[in-house]
């Protein structure tokens, strides 16, 4: 923490600043800094400062603490002032040695209009941080370091307030090169093998993060180094184990710091001495008889030391990482085996006691004392029931005990005690066999050798996967092979009438898949077998496999089609164009939902229902569906059926009608007649006979043009006759006259085709 004062003075005083500078240092210690404008010693002026507290002023620019110290002397009238430039510069330059001085140079450049005098507060930073503060009536301000050290690197700007005006300089990037030389010290001085040696590195002076590099130095070795990152502190702790042969042990450490991008290094560290001391000393392995011996010898190995201390002290004997033998807080170790081929090679003693390990190696050859045995058969592979002899030898040497045995999951079987095996053989048999011969209490086993037995080959049987032997137009056929007896591995030919289409090696049977099936395809299948049996092949009956062509295009039709009349019959013939027998024909009508009304298998391409009465129920949309073993439904175009009334009950409808009309007609032209004839009486008994043929003339005059209703030449005896009129109409629905089964097929194809060509 800074702070700096402008103090009142006495006249004979010129314009002087107190700047204390506090600095507190990595270790805690405050440094305080004073300077003068003019070189005067200000001690003593704390009483001053005292006084004139209350007088000064201590301003910041915006965003950085700055101190101004300011006299009535700056704002007298006519005086005026501006910064042209403040710059920053460092001496001797901006890359200085570690601990040699510095200086941070700080320059105001002012023009004025007249030739007074301007206080001036000098601020400078680095990194940011305010680092000198001080108030002169110069235009320059120097920061000293008597010693630069790596943790003055860094950012320098400088700020000068004069007047109420303020300018910054540039900044300026600053590089103490090198860094304090660090210190090393050890925990001990002297250590046992097995132990660790426990290192701290400092580096005084120094600000973190901080990277501490160790070395352990050992005569007529590359040093090993381990680092340490510290992001906090300015020293380091770290541990090297002593290990196995290490005597006089030297230690050092540096240092480095990221700059820039770069790192900077520090000398190595004063070199730290560390003795080592022998917990105890290097094993002794030794062999008897010796380290050359023939198999069945028995062996001796003896493993021992000298320790300093017994405690937690273990001996251990290795052959290829494999422990033979160990003891604990003993000295001495003992192994004993008889020699066998398996026990040449180099055998390891190791003692260890904490961290600490020693060991000895010795090489042992062990000398072959006979060949390993060879076991011969007669045969490897044969039929069963047939002789096997198996014979056990070693080459050039004769005595030795014999045995033959069966390799068995669970153990190998003994069969023989002598040299020679000869047996009938099943195909139970089959297997690996060894031979084992003994001397001097060594036993050596043979290569083992396999046996395989044979049994013949049943006949084999031919069949399709899926059971029936049948397969679907443009589907794949997939055929089995079996076996019922014979030895694996059997050999499989599939063959397409004398053609051999594939040959499979399995166990005891073998699929085919035929891919090219034709609709007219008439050759059979067969298959054979064999294995390694003297029966030689087996061949199996042939396989004549049906295709089924699906349905193809089905179709419905009607006699009558269209419009049927109530009560009257109708047949309905439902037909495929394609598709094997026998075909399951049904039709249906479609109401609320499907109803099945005809369903039938037929070996024929079509088949007929004829519905013997038609209902006005029956009216509706029908349609048929046929499928066969492919097992695919086909459905036909459907066809509408209108039930109408017949033709006798539209000529009794008819009949009533007319009968209603003339009736009606009859009964108005009697009311006419009756009205006519009461108005003709009482007119003719009054008039004479002039005067009643004019009134009868005219009278039958208008009732003849009215209606024509009377006729006949005398018209003065005329009477109303009356004719009956027999009404015939033609009947528009005739029935069908009833054909023959040729012509009623003929129709349905027809309407089958209209509809066709409708749908």
């Amino acid at each position: 923490m800074s702070s700096c004062t402008q103090l009142a003075q006495p006249s004979s005083w010129s314009s002087t600043c107190l700047l204390v500078n506090r600095k507190t240092d990595f270790f805690g210690e405050s440094q305080v800094h004073t300077a003068t404008a003019e070189g005067k010693d200000l001690a003593g002026a704390s009483g001053l400062f005292h006084k004139t507290r209350e007088n000064m002023e201590l301003d910041s620019p915006p965003g950085r603490p700055a101190v101004s110290c300011k006299g009535s002397e700056l704002y007298t009238q006519g005086r005026v002032f501006t910064f042209n430039t403040v710059e920053i510069n460092v001496q001797p330059s901006v890359k200085v040695k570690n601990g040699a001085p510095m200086s941070i140079i700080c320059h105001a450049d002012i023009s004025k209009s007249a030739d007074f005098q301007l206080k001036h507060n000098f601020t400078i930073f680095k990194d940011g941080k305010l680092v000198f503060m001080a108030v002169s009536d110069k235009d320059d301000a120097r920061y000293e370091v008597p010693m630069a050290r790596s943790s003055d690197t860094g950012e320098y700007e400088c700020t000068v307030e004069a007047g109420g005006k303020t300018k910054s300089s540039n900044s300026l990037h600053v590089w103490v090169t090198g860094m304090t030389k660090p210190i090393l010290t050890a925990e001990k001085k002297e250590v046992l093998e097995g132990e660790v040696v426990k290192l701290r590195c400092e580096l005084p002076e120094e600000v973190p993060p901080l990277y501490f590099y160790f070395r352990k130095i050992k005569m007529n070795s590359t040093p090993k180094e381990k680092y340490v990152f510290e992001a906090y502190k300015n020293y380091s702790e770290v541990e090297f184990s002593v290990e196995e042969g290490d005597n006089i042990l030297q230690f050092d450490c540096f240092g480095k710091r990221h700059v820039q991008r770069e790192f900077d290094s520090s000398e190595h560290s004063n070199k730290t001495l560390v003795t080592v001391r022998e917990p105890f000393i290097k094993p002794t392995l030794s062999v008897k008889p010796s380290r050359n011996i023939t198999e069945g010898d028995r062996i001796q190995l003896e493993c021992s030391t000298v320790v300093a201390r017994m405690r937690d002290i273990e001996i251990i004997l290795q052959k290829n990482k494999t422990i033979l033998n160990s003891v604990r807080d003993e000295k001495v170790l003992k192994y004993s085996a008889v020699a066998t081929l398996e026990d040449s090679g180099e055998y390891l003693c190791k003692v260890e006691q904490g961290r600490a390990s020693k060991s000895t190696k010795v090489n042992v050859v062990v000398s072959e004392l006979f060949p390993k045995p060879t076991l011969a058969a007669s045969m490897n592979k044969l039929d069963e029931n047939r002789e096997l002899t198996l014979s056990c030898s070693i080459s050039g040497f004769q005595r030795a005990k014999f045995s033959v045995l069966r390799r068995n999951s669970n153990g190998d079987v003994l069969l023989e005690t002598s040299r020679n095996l000869t047996m009938r053989v099943s195909v139970n048999d089959t297997g690996s066999y060894i031979c084992k011969a003994e001397v001097k209490g060594i036993v050596k086993e043979s290569k083992p050798i396999r046996i395989n037995v044979y049994a013949p080959v049943s006949k084999p049987t031919l069949s399709v996967v899926s059971g029936l032997p049948e397969v679907v137009l443009g589907k794949p056929l997939q055929l089995i092979c079996r076996s019922a007896r014979g030895t694996p591995p059997i050999t499989f030919k599939f063959y397409k009438g004398n053609v051999t289409k594939e040959t499979v090696t399995n166990d005891t049977y073998a699929t085919f898949l035929d891919e090219n099936v034709g609709q007219n395809d008439k050759k059979g299948y067969k298959c054979d077998a064999r294995n390694n049996h003297s029966s030689g092949v087996k061949t199996s009956n042939i396989l004549n496999v049906t295709v089924v062509v699906p349905i193809r295009n089905a179709s419905l039709g009607s006699i009558p089609y269209g419009e049927v009349e109530e009560g009257s019959e109708t047949a309905f013939l439902c037909s495929v164009k394609e598709g094997s027998w026998p075909i399951h024909f049904r039709i249906f009508r479609k109401a609320d939902r499907d109803v099945l009304v005809f369903e039938q298998s037929e070996h024929a391409d079509r088949v007929m229902w004829r519905k013997g009465t038609m209902s006005r129920q029956d009216t509706g949309t029908y349609y048929c569906m046929a499928s066969n073993r492919a097992n695919v439904d086909v459905k036909s175009h459907p066809i509408t059926i209108s039930v109408i009334l017949a033709s006798w009950q539209k000529g009794v409808i008819v009949a009533f009608v007319l009968i209603s009309i003339a009736g009606a007609v009859t009964l108005a032209l009697w009311w006419f007649l009756c009205k006519k004839k009461k108005a003709k009486g009482p007119s003719m008994e009054m008039s004479g006979p002039a005067l009643a043929t004019n009134s009868t003339s005219e009278k039958l005059a208008r009732q003849h043009n009215d209606g024509d209703y009377y006729s006949g030449p005398d018209l003065e005896s005329a009477e109303v006759e009356y004719t009956e009129v027999e009404v015939s109409t033609l009947d528009p629905h005739k029935a069908p006259v009833q054909k023959g089964t040729e012509t009623v097929y003929s129709e349905i194809r027809k309407a089958n085709n209209e509809n066709a060509r409708a749908s």
